[in-house]
């Protein structure tokens, strides 16, 4: 059977990349398209923070055709949805039926992606779904890829811009998920095997935002983030 297109939700961060891993080594899917919802005022990858720069340096590295779905600052769950649903239709309307995502075990986001997905003829897809958080990142360190985290929860101030490394594993605390699936820090990934090229960066400010969660899945109003600046 031929591989099948593919369009992958693409966050910049360490599942995300894992996953494309994953699915660049099988024969299932192709990936037509990566997809990546940017906030339109800032020119930002949504909640992560990463400057749209490096992401198109990501996606130039990986050599893989980018789709932006662009967000006010502060969408509500409608707005959301309406232009998602909307750049997902276009992609059907190429032949492209399943969307694939980093998830780990959040069932209610799960059950979200694919009831959304659903209601417009397509099917989600979950490499990484109900695998060990702290195998899977060790596993991310074992093959090679490099990753900083750019925005943590309030509280784990001080992991805001360190690499993750087993010296991280090693300092995190015990109530924290190892591959933050609750939402307790985001990455930006730098190099590894599935990149052409490392991407360059230097460390920016250290800021603290609050702001309403955008989906019933957020539990944090308050995050830390460490700005990332191109050279």
């Amino acid at each position: 059977m031929p591989k099948q297109p593919a369009v992958f939700n693409w966050s910049g961060g360490k599942d995300s990349t894992l996953a494309l891993h994953y699915v660049l080594q099988n024969d299932d899917f192709y990936i037509r398209y990566l997809l990546t919802t940017v906030n339109d005022g800032f020119n930002r990858i949504a909640m992560h923070g990463v400057r749209e720069a490096l992401l198109l340096e990501q996606v130039s590295s990986l050599k893989i055709p980018l789709v932006q779905v662009r967000l006010p600052e502060m969408p509500d769950m409608e707005i959301y949805e309406q232009e998602l649903r909307q750049a997902l239709n276009k992609l059907k309307s190429e032949g492209i039926h399943h969307s694939i995502f980093g998830d780990i075990f959040l069932e209610d986001l799960k059950f979200y992606r694919e009831t959304q997905l659903s209601k417009i003829g397509m099917q989600a897809v979950f490499p990484l779904w109900k695998r060990d958080s702290l195998e899977l990142v060790k596993e991310f360190i074992a093959l090679g890829y490099k990753t900083i985290v750019v925005c943590a929860q309030e509280g784990l101030q001080d992991f805001c811009g360190r690499i993750i490394d087993q010296s991280f594993l090693d300092d995190l605390p015990k109530d924290i998920d190892p591959a933050g699936e609750n939402g307790e820090f985001h990455t930006f990934v730098f190099d590894g095997p599935i990149f052409n090229k490392p991407i360059d960066f230097q460390l920016g400010e250290k800021v603290y935002k609050t702001f309403p969660s955008p989906n019933k899945y957020g539990t944090q109003s308050g995050y830390w983030y460490r700005d990332l600046v191109p050279c």
